[in-house]
C-alpha cells in the first residue's frame, strides 16, 4: 500500500522512475522495488523520496477518513519501519492543517536517520521520557525529561537515544513536513 501511494503521487507530478531517482539519489530498481511493495523503505529514503515529491512523510500513510479533531490513541497513524528502532505517531488529524504534531519512540542507542537531514519549517521538541541528544547542524545539544528546544529544520538534524532508557519525544512542525 506505501508503494501504491509513491507510486500514484509520482504519477500524479508527471515524473518517471529515473527523474524520481535523479532527485533521490536513489536507484530506479530500488524505487521500483518499492512502487510494487517488494521491499520497504528505510526512513531516510522515504524522506529523499517524499521530499522530491513534495509531501510530508505521513501523506503516504492517511487515508481519506471523515475528518474529526479527536485523534484517539488507538487510531493514530503510525509509521514504522522493518528492523527499526524508531517510531512516530501522528498526533494531528491529517496534514491539511498549519501545524503538525508527532510522538516519537526510539530505543536506547539509535538515531532518528543515518546522516542529519533537513526540511522546511520550524519545530519545537520536548523529551517525555530517556535522553536525546539532537545535533542541529555543527552544534550537538543533550536534553533530558521536560527540556525542550526549538529550531529551523532547514538545518540538518539528528535525533539519537542516548542513556539507559528508551527516548519518547513530541514535536510539533510547522508547515507539515514530516
Amino acid at each position: 500500500m506505501l508503494g501504491q501511494r509513491i507510486r500514484a503521487k509520482r504519477k500524479e507530478r508527471g515524473k518517471s522512475l529515473s527523474q524520481l531517482s535523479a532527485l533521490t539519489g536513489l536507484t530506479a530498481s530500488f524505487l521500483s522495488q518499492v512502487e510494487r511493495d517488494v521491499t520497504e523503505p528505510s526512513i531516510t529514503s522515504l524522506r529523499k523520496i517524499a521530499k522530491a515529491l513534495d509531501v510530508p512523510i505521513f501523506y503516504f500513510l492517511l487515508d481519506t477518513e471523515e475528518y474529526s479533531p479527536v485523534v484517539r490513541a488507538e487510531n493514530r497513524k503510525v509509521l514504522r519501519f522493518p528492523h527499526s528502532h524508531l517510531m512516530f505517531e501522528l498526533l494531528t488529524p491529517d496534514l491539511n492543517r498549519q501545524m503538525e504534531m508527532m510522538m516519537a519512540t526510539l530505543e536506547p542507542n539509535t538515531s532518528t536517520c543515518e546522516e542529519p537531514l533537513g526540511h522546511p519549517g520550524e519545530e519545537c521538541t520536548v523529551v517525555l521520557q530517556g535522553e536525546m541528544e539532537i545535533q542541529i547542524g555543527e552544534e550537538v545539544f543533550r536534553l533530558k525529561k521536560g527540556d525542550s528546544i526549538y529550531y529551523y529544520c532547514a538545518i540538518p538534524h539528528k535525533i539519537t537515544s542516548v542513556g539507559e532508557e528508551g527516548l519518547v519525544f513530541i514535536s510539533a512542525i510547522t508547515p507539515p513536513s514530516f
